[in-house]
């Protein structure tokens, strides 16, 4: 039982020291042009009693592994052949996604570290 205890307490030390959050370079965090501060913890921005979610969007290169690649990290997203606001081109795809999912943050930092995001968007709808 004391052996069993010990392996346990120490499977869970390594694996709170694999939980970091991401943590992006001042350049990555460039990359994403609304303020997060301004969101609560639940990815909401707004008055008590009005709150809403922030969409946003992006460009990535029409790939397949890139659109993969970046519905694998956010849950959210809705992938489109179409401009949007932001101005995809012909050979790229317009992915929408909004704040108001679990590890929001960690989601946007994960996007922004990639090389083929160049900037995120607030997006607006009409």
């Amino acid at each position: 039982m004391m052996r069993y205890l010990v392996f346990s307490s120490a499977l869970l030390a390594l694996m709170a020291c694999h939980t970091s959050k991401v943590q992006p370079t001042p350049e990555q965090l460039q990359k994403i042009r609304f303020n997060l501060s301004e969101l609560d913890e639940e990815g909401l921005l707004g008055p008590e009693g009005g709150k809403v979610a922030l969409d946003y969007e992006f460009c990535i290169p029409r790939r397949e592994e890139y659109r993969k690649e970046v519905e694998n990290i956010d849950p959210s997203l809705k992938v489109q052949e179409a401009p949007g606001r932001i101005g995809c081109g012909r050979e790229e795809y317009l992915c929408l996604g909004n704040t108001h999912q679990e590890n929001f943050k960690e989601i946007l930092y994960r996007l922004a570290q990639l090389e083929y995001v160049d900037r995120i968007e607030q997006a607006f709808f009409e």
